[in-house]
């Protein structure tokens, strides 16, 4: 499961930029007559859906090719910031025999088009949320890539202007889709496994590259990098800050722990009840990769929820992880244990227990398919989808809260009722949101 390398009209010019972002700043109230809802109808069953794409790097271009297997599917428009991935998705749309998408480096040229159905969001974490939360306010559906954005306000954020709008908003995290994944959930939450109090989910890559130090520079030609920067901290440009390797710094993203942990926290918590953990600790380090990256390559975060233990661990450089499998999720119960990875998953019994019978089921296949089908099924239907913002925000929220407990250094208590971290000011602030002018985020509660 190796993630990719990631992560109509002109573009305003520069002067056009700062006013139109300033008046965005003013206020959130102001955000909603900006990007007008445009939208005459929901479409129907057999109708065309018409996408635009923000972010067209690996994860956006692997998605829009997904989009493209549903022949329903046109690309109306695609933004990024950076000229040459917007060539390489006008060649994906040829490729695939679509007609030829308008492009563009403003997100929100995007948002302001009348044909545009549904937004595909595919950009770095800090990019995430207040191109969702506009587009619900503009009226168009979001396939938004996890983990939901960088805070858990911003999360909370998004989930109210989908409410709010009544948007359609999956999360793409796909192996909700998984055939095997679902069956090996449903295995456990039948109760044949007894009582399951310890759950387990690690990631162990020995192909996440070492990025070499080096110095500041500019931008490369075809970049804008203010636009890239958006509502994160200002920072002189450097490479290894930039693209697949932004999700190694905090102002961008949360490491392995949002990357890789809200995938296999996700698999992990379909086969548990939908209750938030009541405290977390974590500890970790960079222990293998000494490089400029500021998150850590070795971690391990462990959750109180009411009825059960929830491990998490990574660790980077090294592929031989538990159970032998270098990334997987197993549930312990009285009767025995599932150990699940892409390949399948198999019952290992308690030997005391003569009730049940080991059992190995193979993988089945590829689920980003099935998760972009359910997604466009429920825009035409109306229907929550499979992964909707509140289940996404919900498992979001618990790997950020093993991030914050590890930049902290303390075991944090939290009331999930007031999505607040009781017992430390400082660790609480993480939760909030922190945007550089002029960017503002509507809807968000500690902005």
């Amino acid at each position: 499961m190796k993630t990719t390398n990631p992560f109509p009209g002109k573009d305003f010019s520069r002067r056009e930029f700062v006013r139109t972002a300033t008046l965005a700043a003013g206020a959130a109230a102001l955000a909603g007559p900006f990007i007008r809802s445009v939208r005459a109808g929901e479409p129907g069953p057999n109708s065309k859906l018409r996408l635009g794409l923000i972010g067209c790097g690996g994860m956006g271009s692997g998605d829009l090719e997904c989009f493209f297997r549903n022949p329903e599917v046109d690309c109306a428009v695609i933004a990024d910031v950076d000229d040459s991935h917007l060539a390489k998705g006008v060649e994906l749309c040829a490729k695939h025999s679509r007609p030829k998408p308008d492009t563009v480096k403003d997100f929100r040229r995007v948002l302001d088009r009348k044909d545009v159905d549904i937004v595909l969001i595919a950009t770095p974490d800090h990019w995430h949320a207040l191109p969702t939360v506009m587009a619900c306010q503009a009226g168009k559906d979001v396939y938004v890539e996890k983990p939901l954005a960088t805070t858990i306000d911003e999360g909370r954020a998004m989930l109210t202007a989908s409410q709010k709008h009544n948007r359609i908003v999956q999360m793409g995290s796909q192996w909700k889709s998984c055939k095997h994944i679902i069956e090996a959930a449903e295995f456990v939450k039948s109760g044949k496994l007894g009582n399951v109090s310890m759950v387990r989910a690690w990631a162990w890559l020995d192909w996440q590259p070492t990025m070499d130090t080096i110095p500041d520079s500019q931008p490369p030609a075809g970049v804008d990098y203010e636009m890239w920067l958006g509502p994160a901290p200002k920072r002189p440009f450097n490479q290894n800050r930039f693209h697949y390797n932004f999700r190694w710094f905090w102002d961008y993203a949360g490491g392995l722990m949002t990357d890789w942990g809200v995938h296999l926290i996700n698999m992990a918590l379909m086969g548990m009840p939908k209750e938030p953990p009541k405290n977390v600790c974590s500890t970790g380090g960079t222990f293998v990769q000494h490089d400029m990256r500021e998150t850590p390559d070795s971690q391990i975060a462990l959750y109180e929820f009411p009825g059960f233990v929830l491990e998490w661990e990574h660790k980077s450089g090294v592929g031989v992880g538990l159970n032998g499998r270098s990334w997987g999720v197993s549930w312990s119960g009285t009767e025995g244990t599932i150990l699940l990875n892409d390949e399948g998953w198999e019952l290992v019994i308690e030997k005391r227990k003569a009730s049940l019978e080991p059992e190995k089921h193979k993988g089945s296949g590829d689920p980003r398919p099935a998760h972009v089908r359910n997604f466009l099924d429920c825009v035409k239907s109306r229907q929550p989808p499979v992964l909707n913002l509140e289940l996404g925000h919900h498992v979001s929220t618990v790997a950020h809260l093993g991030n914050i407990a590890f930049r902290t250094g303390k075991k944090i208590v939290w009331d999930s009722e007031h999505e607040k971290i009781v017992n430390d000011p400082q660790a609480d602030k993480l939760v909030g949101v922190k945007y550089r002018a002029p960017w503002k985020l509507p809807y968000a509660k500690r902005a």
